[in-house]
């Protein structure tokens, strides 16, 4: 990844959420921090998915296709996870591999909750620069090199206090690890939440169809000449949903709820929405 830059899924991811806006699942899901995130090349793929507009080139084409089909995983996981986060205040929130996460700003009920992000120290800076037209109150930014840093380090010297509970967001990551660093990254959110504490993590399961899919992804885009955003980010680990509650469990954490990403866009987004991540994704909430 270039200096300074932000991964490409990110980049993707906040598209989606931009597309969506008021527009998918109105009244239930809304980001309007997503499109000021975004920088003016980005949005115009964006622009178009809002307009309906069908591009001419094939290249576009796709492109818009993919915001498309992002913005339809994205509403149920966000609005799944702001929901568990409002179920159980903590006066603590930590943000995990946050990207291009806007909740600091857009959540009223985070106004005076601590909000910290942690990312890669190039990631928060490009967010930093994309972040200073926001209004509201910034998170605390926690760059952290994870083959360098201690993650419970880092945090506490940001102000994290390990005594009071805290409400982890884990989302879009996992994937993108190995079993064993999720393993340990795991043993180090247990080893810093307090009683009363959450975690809610965004996995993969195993699942044929959407491996599939993200290799007609991948051929698309080459055809089409785009970048694929997945290029440099491949899937490390998927979970069946049992190995994750005995990952969990085995650090203290009860699994109060693991669900399918199609099941929780049930009433949302229509029947017949199918993104990759919806044939594999699931949100998991656990309380220690």
């Amino acid at each position: 990844m270039p200096e300074y830059r932000a991964s490409q899924t990110a980049v993707l991811v906040c598209q989606g959420r931009a597309a969506a806006h008021e527009r998918l699942a109105p009244g239930r899901f809304a980001d309007p921090t997503a499109m000021a995130l975004l920088r003016d090349d980005e949005r115009a793929l964006v622009e178009l998915v809002r307009e309906g507009r069908q591009p001419a080139g094939w290249s576009e084409r796709v492109g818009c296709e993919m915001v498309a089909r992002c913005a339809e995983m994205m509403v149920p996981r966000t609005v799944a996870i702001d929901e568990a986060v409002r179920e159980r205040p903590a006066t603590q929130v930590v943000i995990l591999g946050a990207g291009l996460d806007g909740r600091a700003w857009r959540m009223p009920e985070l106004a005076e909750t601590g909000v910290f992000e942690v990312d890669q120290p190039a990631s928060q800076q490009d967010k930093r620069e994309r972040a200073a037209a926001l209004d509201g109150k910034p998170p605390v930014f926690v760059p952290v090199d994870f083959g360098r840093d201690r993650l419970g380090d880092a945090l506490a010297a940001a102000g994290h206090r390990a005594a009071e509970p805290t409400t982890w967001v884990w989302e879009g990551v996992v994937p993108y690890l190995t079993r064993d660093q999720v393993a340990t990254t795991v043993q180090a959110i247990a080893s810093l939440s307090a009683s009363g504490s959450r975690l809610i993590v965004n996995y993969q399961a195993r699942s044929v169809k959407a491996t599939l899919g993200r290799l007609l992804v991948q051929g698309m885009t080459k055809v089409a000449g785009r970048p694929n955003p997945w290029a440099a980010e491949p899937w490390r680990s998927t979970w069946p949903p049992a190995t994750m509650a005995g990952l969990l469990a085995r650090h203290g954490f009860t699994v109060l709820r693991d669900d399918h990403l199609h099941t929780l866009a049930t009433g949302m987004l229509g029947a017949e929405s199918d993104t990759v991540s919806f044939r594999s994704g699931r949100l998991a909430v656990a309380d220690i």
